[in-house]
């Protein structure tokens, strides 16, 4: 299942997503979005992955960002279409129907710092670094940062980051809630592990509703939203982890969900 660019390791559930040009610093191109996209197909139906962690290789970059050569070759018209390809691509990310963890172990710029955050949780390295640095290149965030970045941590802050193009540390990122934790870069994989395990004893049929109660709800007025979760709850009740779950809790016993 691997590809020249993107590298799969699959273990107890786990599938472990590692994006594979240190060189170039793992930076984006038309072919890893094309291979990505095959790749999340495949993972979101293979019923033996429960979570999924990105990851970059090497020890400096997470993804530092697009590929400026291909920039440098856009008129108009292409830099739309590789911007609506790409954001294509991270929708997919946001929507998988699986929890994606990103363990950032190093740059997340540009368009890496867009991809963490279409990821549902964010591990960072204590050497991970964020930013948006596109108005260094007179452009703005094309994979939808800009929208993302405000939700995640509000419209001042997210239009200080991107107005001024600088860089932040993982203290910062976690400071203003770009990330969920830090943890030492030895230690990065095997936490963003654990954290995949907590969640695979739990009902990912109820993790997949809740994605979708969040994700969605956040663009919806609140009593609207409200009435979506109680849509989405009533559908759970349809499910075989919902009896099971409840079953087990009477029983006095663990649940073994689907």
């Amino acid at each position: 299942m691997s590809t020249d660019l993107l590298l799969i390791e699959k273990e107890a559930g786990i599938a472990l997503l590692t994006f594979n040009q240190p060189k170039t610093l793992n930076a984006l191109t038309v072919q890893t979005f094309s291979q990505l996209h095959e790749l999340l197909i495949e993972l979101a139906e293979d019923p033996e992955v429960r979570v999924l962690i990105l990851t970059g290789a090497g020890e400096k970059a997470f993804v530092a960002g697009g590929d400026i050569g291909h920039l440098a070759t856009l008129d108009a018209e292409g830099a739309k279409q590789f911007a609506l390809l790409a954001q294509g691509v991270l929708n997919e990310i946001e929507t998988f129907p699986k929890p994606v963890i990103a363990a950032i172990n190093g740059y997340a710029l540009g368009g890496g710092c867009e991809l963490a955050m279409a990821c549902d949780l964010r591990i960072a390295a204590e050497t991970a670094r964020f930013g948006q640095p596109e108005v260094n290149l007179g452009i703005i965030p094309g994979f939808a940062g800009t929208q993302r970045m405000a939700r995640l941590i509000g419209k001042g802050k997210a239009k200080e980051l991107i107005f001024t193009g600088d860089m932040i540390s993982a203290e910062e990122a976690y400071r203003i809630g770009l990330v969920n934790r830090i943890v030492p870069a030895a230690e990065l994989i095997d936490e963003a592990r654990r954290l995949a395990l907590k969640m695979m004893n739990k009902s990912g049929t109820a993790i997949s509703i809740a994605k979708e109660a969040i994700d969605n709800g956040l663009e919806m007025e609140f009593l609207r939203a409200s009435r979506y979760e109680a849509d989405l709850f009533a559908l759970c009740f349809t499910t075989e982890d919902c009896h099971e779950g409840i079953s087990a809790f009477l029983e006095k016993r663990q649940p073994k969900f689907c």
